[in-house]
């Protein structure tokens, strides 16, 4: 048993240089930060901790807002993606499923497709896919 854990040994002090080769970097790179920043005049260092974005000042907030209705179109998205996800597996098998009860299996996938459509359809209805109104 001591033979096998001795094995790992090596594996454990390639782990622990990692870790300390890691945090020492970063440790070292914020002492020479703010060694830097201490030598510097404050200007220069206000100048410098400022958010770059291609030469502009920035103005404004950093991102955009979206309507709520490009969310709701975005899940709606998902929520029609995922159903029809279901019906690849059933496509798959299908032929071997018809060999057993095809009227069983055919009615549940007509009633899946139905359910679908009677959503997809109160989706329009309810300008759900239209986020620009």
């Amino acid at each position: 048993m001591d033979s096998q854990l001795t094995q790992y040994l090596p594996v454990l002090i390639l782990a622990l240089a990692a870790l300390v080769f890691a945090f020492g970097t970063l440790a070292l790179s914020v002492l020479v930060g703010k060694w830097a920043n201490k030598n510097r005049l404050k200007q220069v260092a206000k100048a410098k901790n400022i958010p770059y974005e291609c030469g502009m000042l920035p103005i404004g907030e950093g991102s955009t807002r979206f309507s709520v209705r490009f969310h709701l179109v975005a899940m709606l998205f998902i929520l029609f993606d995922i159903e029809v996800v279901f019906l690849y597996p059933w496509a798959v098998v299908y032929r071997e499923m018809l060999k057993e009860n095809a009227n069983l299996i055919f009615g549940a996938m007509v009633s899946f497709l139905g359910v679908l459509f009677v959503g997809y359809v109160y989706a329009l209805k309810k300008q759900a896919f239209d986020w620009k109104s």
